[in-house]
Protein backbone atom coordinates (compact mmCIF):
# COMPACT_ATOMS: atom_id res chain seq x y z
CA UNK A 1 0.00 0.00 0.00
CA UNK A 2 1.13 3.60 -0.72
CA UNK A 3 1.69 5.70 1.98
CA UNK A 4 0.60 9.33 1.58
CA UNK A 5 3.61 11.60 2.09
CA UNK A 6 3.88 14.34 4.34
CA UNK A 7 4.03 18.00 3.23
CA UNK A 8 6.03 20.66 5.13
CA UNK A 9 5.52 23.37 6.98
CA UNK A 10 6.27 26.41 8.87
CA UNK A 11 4.63 25.05 11.53
CA UNK A 12 6.75 21.62 11.86
CA UNK A 13 10.36 22.86 13.20
CA UNK A 14 13.48 21.67 11.23
CA UNK A 15 16.45 20.78 12.74
CA UNK A 16 19.75 22.58 12.21
CA UNK A 17 20.85 19.31 10.30
CA UNK A 18 17.65 19.30 8.04
CA UNK A 19 18.81 20.67 4.62
CA UNK A 20 22.31 18.72 5.46
CA UNK A 21 20.71 15.56 5.23
CA UNK A 22 18.41 16.33 2.01
CA UNK A 23 22.28 16.76 0.50
CA UNK A 24 23.02 13.65 1.99
CA UNK A 25 20.34 11.67 0.73
CA UNK A 26 17.23 11.99 3.44
CA UNK A 27 14.54 10.61 1.53
CA UNK A 28 11.03 10.51 3.72
CA UNK A 29 10.86 11.89 6.93
CA UNK A 30 8.47 11.96 9.83
CA UNK A 31 6.95 14.12 12.92
CA UNK A 32 8.50 13.55 16.34
CA UNK A 33 8.17 15.85 19.57
CA UNK A 34 6.80 18.63 16.68
CA UNK A 35 9.76 18.81 14.27
CA UNK A 36 10.80 16.58 11.25
CA UNK A 37 12.84 13.90 11.49
CA UNK A 38 14.50 11.73 8.86
CA UNK A 39 13.33 8.04 8.40
CA UNK A 40 14.69 6.92 5.08
CA UNK A 41 18.43 6.75 3.62
CA UNK A 42 17.36 4.30 1.21
CA UNK A 43 17.18 0.43 2.10
CA UNK A 44 16.49 0.08 5.59
CA UNK A 45 18.14 -2.93 5.67
CA UNK A 46 21.39 -1.76 4.41
CA UNK A 47 21.02 1.26 6.78
CA UNK A 48 20.83 -1.72 9.51
CA UNK A 49 24.33 -3.34 8.49
CA UNK A 50 25.87 0.17 8.16
CA UNK A 51 25.20 0.61 11.58
CA UNK A 52 26.03 -2.79 12.67
CA UNK A 53 29.19 -3.18 10.71
CA UNK A 54 30.47 0.25 10.59
CA UNK A 55 28.97 3.37 11.91
CA UNK A 56 26.17 6.08 10.83
CA UNK A 57 25.31 9.31 11.78
CA UNK A 58 21.61 10.64 12.84
CA UNK A 59 19.75 13.42 12.94
CA UNK A 60 18.41 13.38 16.10
CA UNK A 61 17.30 16.96 17.39
CA UNK A 62 13.88 16.26 17.86
CA UNK A 63 15.31 14.65 21.13
CA UNK A 64 13.96 18.01 22.92
CA UNK A 65 15.92 18.51 25.86
CA UNK A 66 14.14 20.13 29.20
CA UNK A 67 16.67 22.09 30.91
CA UNK A 68 16.09 22.76 34.78
CA UNK A 69 18.03 25.06 36.64
CA UNK A 70 17.92 26.79 40.37
CA UNK A 71 18.56 25.90 44.01
CA UNK A 72 16.08 23.40 44.03
CA UNK A 73 16.57 21.56 40.44
CA UNK A 74 17.71 18.57 42.30
CA UNK A 75 14.69 18.22 44.42
CA UNK A 76 12.46 18.79 41.01
CA UNK A 77 13.91 16.45 38.80
CA UNK A 78 13.58 14.12 41.89
CA UNK A 79 9.98 14.50 41.78
CA UNK A 80 9.60 13.82 38.15
CA UNK A 81 10.32 10.15 38.54
CA UNK A 82 10.17 6.95 40.39
CA UNK A 83 13.81 6.38 39.73
CA UNK A 84 16.36 7.10 42.91
CA UNK A 85 18.85 9.92 41.68
CA UNK A 86 20.13 10.26 45.02
CA UNK A 87 23.52 9.08 43.89
CA UNK A 88 23.33 10.67 40.79
CA UNK A 89 26.62 12.42 39.82
CA UNK A 90 27.68 15.57 37.96
CA UNK A 91 28.88 14.22 34.17
CA UNK A 92 26.39 11.21 34.91
CA UNK A 93 23.27 10.15 32.54
CA UNK A 94 20.70 7.87 33.59
CA UNK A 95 17.45 6.75 31.66
CA UNK A 96 14.56 7.79 33.71
CA UNK A 97 11.07 7.30 33.47
CA UNK A 98 8.41 10.26 34.08
CA UNK A 99 4.80 9.14 35.52
CA UNK A 100 1.58 10.76 36.09
CA UNK A 101 -0.04 10.35 39.69
CA UNK A 102 -1.48 7.49 38.24
CA UNK A 103 1.43 5.81 37.55
CA UNK A 104 1.55 6.47 33.66
CA UNK A 105 4.96 6.58 32.06
CA UNK A 106 4.92 10.21 30.32
CA UNK A 107 8.24 9.95 28.60
CA UNK A 108 11.30 7.46 29.06
CA UNK A 109 13.78 9.85 28.87
CA UNK A 110 18.02 9.89 29.35
CA UNK A 111 18.38 12.58 32.14
CA UNK A 112 21.76 14.43 31.90
CA UNK A 113 23.74 16.06 34.56
CA UNK A 114 25.89 19.41 34.01
CA UNK A 115 25.97 20.45 37.49
CA UNK A 116 24.74 20.19 41.24
CA UNK A 117 21.84 22.43 40.10
CA UNK A 118 21.25 22.05 36.12
CA UNK A 119 19.62 18.88 33.91
CA UNK A 120 18.43 18.52 31.06
CA UNK A 121 16.03 15.95 30.52
CA UNK A 122 16.91 14.70 26.89
CA UNK A 123 13.07 13.37 25.33
CA UNK A 124 11.40 11.00 23.53
CA UNK A 125 8.34 12.11 21.81
CA UNK A 126 5.83 14.26 24.63
CA UNK A 127 5.45 17.53 25.88
CA UNK A 128 7.14 17.19 28.97
CA UNK A 129 8.21 20.71 28.65
CA UNK A 130 4.53 21.79 29.57
CA UNK A 131 4.01 18.69 31.80
CA UNK A 132 7.41 20.67 33.77
CA UNK A 133 6.19 23.70 33.91
CA UNK A 134 2.84 23.06 34.94
CA UNK A 135 4.20 21.46 37.97
CA UNK A 136 6.49 23.66 38.78
CA UNK A 137 3.78 26.39 39.01
CA UNK A 138 3.05 25.68 42.79
CA UNK A 139 5.53 23.27 43.70
CA UNK A 140 7.46 26.22 45.57
CA UNK A 141 10.29 24.89 44.40
CA UNK A 142 12.80 27.73 42.89
CA UNK A 143 13.29 26.08 39.36
CA UNK A 144 13.68 27.70 36.45
CA UNK A 145 12.32 25.17 33.35
CA UNK A 146 13.05 25.97 29.67
CA UNK A 147 14.05 24.21 26.14
CA UNK A 148 17.54 25.19 25.47
CA UNK A 149 19.11 25.64 21.99
CA UNK A 150 20.42 22.33 22.05
CA UNK A 151 19.83 19.60 19.35
CA UNK A 152 21.49 16.18 19.26
CA UNK A 153 23.36 14.38 16.73
CA UNK A 154 23.93 9.97 17.12
CA UNK A 155 27.01 8.74 15.96
CA UNK A 156 26.68 5.10 16.72
CA UNK A 157 28.17 2.07 15.39
CA UNK A 158 31.47 -0.13 16.10
CA UNK A 159 33.67 2.09 13.85
CA UNK A 160 31.71 5.83 15.94
CA UNK A 161 34.92 5.64 18.86
CA UNK A 162 37.45 5.59 15.99
CA UNK A 163 35.51 8.38 14.56
CA UNK A 164 35.35 10.14 17.67
CA UNK A 165 38.83 9.97 18.06
CA UNK A 166 39.34 11.57 14.56
CA UNK A 167 37.50 14.15 15.55
CA UNK A 168 38.47 14.81 19.29
CA UNK A 169 41.48 12.79 19.86
CA UNK A 170 42.10 9.51 21.34
CA UNK A 171 41.04 11.11 25.17
CA UNK A 172 37.08 10.55 24.09
CA UNK A 173 38.04 6.76 24.32
CA UNK A 174 38.25 7.39 28.29
CA UNK A 175 34.42 8.69 28.28
CA UNK A 176 32.64 6.03 30.03
CA UNK A 177 28.75 4.71 29.25
CA UNK A 178 26.60 7.09 30.56
CA UNK A 179 28.73 10.09 31.13
CA UNK A 180 29.37 12.94 29.23
CA UNK A 181 31.64 15.65 29.05
CA UNK A 182 31.60 19.54 27.89
CA UNK A 183 33.80 19.79 24.53
CA UNK A 184 34.23 21.80 21.46
CA UNK A 185 34.86 21.65 17.27
CA UNK A 186 36.66 24.43 15.84
CA UNK A 187 35.10 26.19 18.13
CA UNK A 188 31.41 24.76 17.94
CA UNK A 189 29.89 24.62 21.40
CA UNK A 190 29.24 20.76 22.58
CA UNK A 191 27.96 18.40 25.16
CA UNK A 192 29.04 14.72 24.23
CA UNK A 193 27.55 11.51 25.93
CA UNK A 194 27.79 8.03 25.43
CA UNK A 195 24.51 7.23 25.00
CA UNK A 196 21.73 6.75 21.91
CA UNK A 197 19.06 4.82 21.01
CA UNK A 198 20.99 2.04 18.90
CA UNK A 199 22.36 -0.71 21.20
CA UNK A 200 25.30 -0.32 19.52
CA UNK A 201 28.79 1.10 20.86
CA UNK A 202 27.84 4.88 20.00
CA UNK A 203 27.81 8.65 21.06
CA UNK A 204 25.23 11.70 21.19
CA UNK A 205 26.57 15.10 20.23
CA UNK A 206 24.85 17.96 21.84
CA UNK A 207 24.73 21.02 19.61
CA UNK A 208 25.03 24.11 21.74
CA UNK A 209 24.35 26.78 18.99
CA UNK A 210 21.59 25.92 16.16
CA UNK A 211 23.49 28.38 13.45
CA UNK A 212 26.26 25.45 13.05
CA UNK A 213 24.39 22.89 12.72
CA UNK A 214 25.21 22.38 8.83
CA UNK A 215 28.69 23.02 9.78
CA UNK A 216 29.28 20.29 12.46
CA UNK A 217 27.62 17.83 10.51
CA UNK A 218 29.55 18.21 7.10
CA UNK A 219 33.17 17.78 10.04
CA UNK A 220 31.82 14.72 11.50
CA UNK A 221 31.30 13.67 7.90
CA UNK A 222 34.60 14.59 6.43
CA UNK A 223 36.40 13.04 9.42
CA UNK A 224 34.22 10.02 9.84
CA UNK A 225 33.77 8.65 5.83
CA UNK A 226 37.06 7.06 5.09
CA UNK A 227 36.57 5.06 8.60
CA UNK A 228 33.46 4.09 6.85
CA UNK A 229 30.55 6.78 8.02
CA UNK A 230 27.06 6.30 6.20
CA UNK A 231 24.73 9.20 7.02
CA UNK A 232 21.56 7.25 8.49
CA UNK A 233 18.53 7.19 10.34
CA UNK A 234 17.78 5.86 13.43
CA UNK A 235 17.47 1.91 12.97
CA UNK A 236 14.05 -0.02 13.85
CA UNK A 237 15.38 -3.30 13.58
CA UNK A 238 17.99 -2.72 15.76
CA UNK A 239 16.34 -1.00 18.53
CA UNK A 240 13.28 -3.79 18.32
CA UNK A 241 16.50 -6.61 18.36
CA UNK A 242 17.54 -4.68 22.11
CA UNK A 243 14.37 -4.48 22.82
CA UNK A 244 14.65 -0.37 23.06
CA UNK A 245 10.90 1.05 23.67
CA UNK A 246 9.27 3.70 21.11
CA UNK A 247 6.85 5.34 23.39
CA UNK A 248 3.42 5.84 21.82
CA UNK A 249 3.99 2.30 20.52
CA UNK A 250 5.50 0.15 23.02
CA UNK A 251 4.48 2.40 26.08
CA UNK A 252 1.92 5.28 26.82
CA UNK A 253 0.22 7.56 29.39
CA UNK A 254 -1.69 4.14 30.21
CA UNK A 255 1.80 1.71 30.54
CA UNK A 256 3.09 1.51 34.15
CA UNK A 257 6.50 0.18 34.71
CA UNK A 258 6.06 -3.04 36.22
CA UNK A 259 4.39 -4.24 33.33
CA UNK A 260 7.83 -3.50 30.96
CA UNK A 261 9.45 -5.25 33.59
CA UNK A 262 10.55 -1.65 34.81
CA UNK A 263 10.97 -2.64 38.66
CA UNK A 264 14.95 -1.72 38.76
CA UNK A 265 13.79 2.13 37.49
CA UNK A 266 11.12 2.56 40.39
CA UNK A 267 12.28 3.41 43.84
CA UNK A 268 8.89 3.23 46.27
CA UNK A 269 11.34 3.00 49.60
CA UNK A 270 13.33 5.91 48.81
CA UNK A 271 12.28 9.01 51.42
CA UNK A 272 11.78 11.16 48.25
CA UNK A 273 8.64 11.80 47.26
CA UNK A 274 7.66 11.62 43.88
CA UNK A 275 4.63 11.73 41.60
CA UNK A 276 3.23 8.61 40.85
CA UNK A 277 4.46 6.84 44.29
CA UNK A 278 1.20 6.13 45.88
CA UNK A 279 -0.28 4.73 42.90
CA UNK A 280 2.89 2.43 41.94
CA UNK A 281 3.01 1.24 45.43
CA UNK A 282 -0.67 -0.13 44.68
CA UNK A 283 0.02 -1.64 41.30
CA UNK A 284 3.28 -3.09 42.72
CA UNK A 285 0.91 -4.72 45.61
CA UNK A 286 -2.10 -5.75 43.37
CA UNK A 287 -0.37 -7.09 40.08
CA UNK A 288 -0.15 -5.94 36.72
CA UNK A 289 -2.98 -6.68 34.42
CA UNK A 290 -0.59 -7.55 31.37
CA UNK A 291 3.10 -7.79 30.75
CA UNK A 292 5.10 -7.10 28.22
CA UNK A 293 7.18 -10.21 25.92
CA UNK A 294 9.22 -10.95 23.58
CA UNK A 295 8.02 -12.87 20.23
CA UNK A 296 9.13 -15.41 17.54
CA UNK A 297 6.85 -14.64 14.86
CA UNK A 298 6.35 -17.69 12.57
CA UNK A 299 5.43 -15.99 8.77
CA UNK A 300 7.38 -14.81 5.76
CA UNK A 301 10.15 -12.13 6.32
CA UNK A 302 8.04 -9.11 7.33
CA UNK A 303 8.73 -6.48 4.43
CA UNK A 304 8.11 -3.40 7.13
CA UNK A 305 7.59 -2.83 10.85
CA UNK A 306 4.39 -2.96 11.32
CA UNK A 307 2.28 0.67 11.36
CA UNK A 308 -0.55 -0.95 13.36
CA UNK A 309 -1.03 -2.93 16.78
CA UNK A 310 -1.66 -6.22 15.69
CA UNK A 311 -3.81 -8.47 18.07
CA UNK A 312 -2.72 -11.84 19.86
CA UNK A 313 -4.68 -14.46 20.72
CA UNK A 314 -5.11 -17.39 22.40
CA UNK A 315 -7.39 -20.73 21.39
CA UNK A 316 -9.41 -17.71 19.88
CA UNK A 317 -9.61 -15.04 22.06
CA UNK A 318 -7.64 -11.98 22.20
CA UNK A 319 -5.23 -11.64 24.87
CA UNK A 320 -3.21 -8.81 23.91
CA UNK A 321 -1.37 -6.57 21.36
CA UNK A 322 2.31 -6.35 19.21
CA UNK A 323 3.41 -2.85 19.62
CA UNK A 324 6.60 -3.44 17.36
CA UNK A 325 7.44 -5.55 15.12
CA UNK A 326 10.25 -6.33 12.31
CA UNK A 327 12.14 -8.86 10.48
CA UNK A 328 16.00 -9.50 11.63
CA UNK A 329 18.26 -10.53 8.60
CA UNK A 330 20.88 -11.16 11.25
CA UNK A 331 18.28 -13.30 13.34
CA UNK A 332 16.64 -14.28 10.70
CA UNK A 333 13.54 -14.32 12.04
CA UNK A 334 10.09 -11.88 12.65
CA UNK A 335 10.78 -10.57 16.05
CA UNK A 336 8.93 -8.18 18.24
CA UNK A 337 7.67 -6.60 21.21
CA UNK A 338 3.82 -7.29 22.94
CA UNK A 339 1.62 -6.76 25.73
CA UNK A 340 -0.26 -9.61 26.42
CA UNK A 341 -1.84 -11.07 29.96
CA UNK A 342 0.55 -12.18 32.86
CA UNK A 343 -0.84 -15.85 32.52
CA UNK A 344 0.79 -16.24 29.01
CA UNK A 345 3.90 -14.19 29.62
CA UNK A 346 6.49 -17.41 30.09
CA UNK A 347 8.93 -18.02 27.88
CA UNK A 348 7.65 -21.00 25.32
CA UNK A 349 3.78 -19.75 25.61
CA UNK A 350 2.52 -20.65 21.84
CA UNK A 351 0.04 -17.70 21.03
CA UNK A 352 -1.40 -16.36 17.65
CA UNK A 353 -0.76 -12.77 16.31
CA UNK A 354 -2.96 -11.19 13.31
CA UNK A 355 -0.62 -9.91 10.82
CA UNK A 356 -2.58 -8.11 7.52
CA UNK A 357 -1.68 -11.29 5.91
CA UNK A 358 -3.29 -13.39 7.79
CA UNK A 359 -3.28 -15.51 11.39
CA UNK A 360 0.45 -16.40 12.50
CA UNK A 361 1.72 -18.99 15.36
CA UNK A 362 4.12 -17.42 17.36
CA UNK A 363 5.90 -18.05 20.78
CA UNK A 364 7.21 -16.01 23.52
CA UNK A 365 10.91 -15.14 23.64
CA UNK A 366 13.67 -13.87 25.92
CA UNK A 367 13.75 -9.81 25.49
CA UNK A 368 16.59 -8.65 24.48
CA UNK A 369 16.22 -10.48 20.87
CA UNK A 370 20.58 -10.15 20.70
CA UNK A 371 23.32 -8.89 23.38
CA UNK A 372 20.82 -9.49 26.18
CA UNK A 373 23.60 -8.06 28.30
CA UNK A 374 24.45 -4.87 26.23
CA UNK A 375 27.52 -5.79 26.20
CA UNK A 376 27.94 -4.07 22.91
CA UNK A 377 26.78 -0.53 23.40
CA UNK A 378 28.97 -0.30 27.12
CA UNK A 379 32.02 -1.67 25.87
Amino acid sequence: MTQAAIGFGTQIRRSPYFDATIRWGAKAFSVYNHMYIPRDFGDPEQNFWNLVNDAILCDVAVERQVEITGPDAAEFVQMLTPRNLSKMAVGQCKYILITNADGGILNDPVLLRLGEDHFWISLSDSDILLWAQGVAVHSGMDVTIREPDVSPLQLQGPKSGKVMEALFGEGIAELRYYWLREAELAGIPLLISRTGWSSELGYELYLRDGSRGDELWERIMAAGTPLGLKPGHTSTIRRVEGAMLSYHADADIHTNPFELGFDRLVDLEMPADFIGKAALRRIRENGVSRRQVGLHIEAPPLKEPNATFWAVSKNGAVVGKVTSAVHSPRLKQNIALAMVSPSLAELGTQVDVELPSGSAPAVVVERPFFDPKKKIAAA
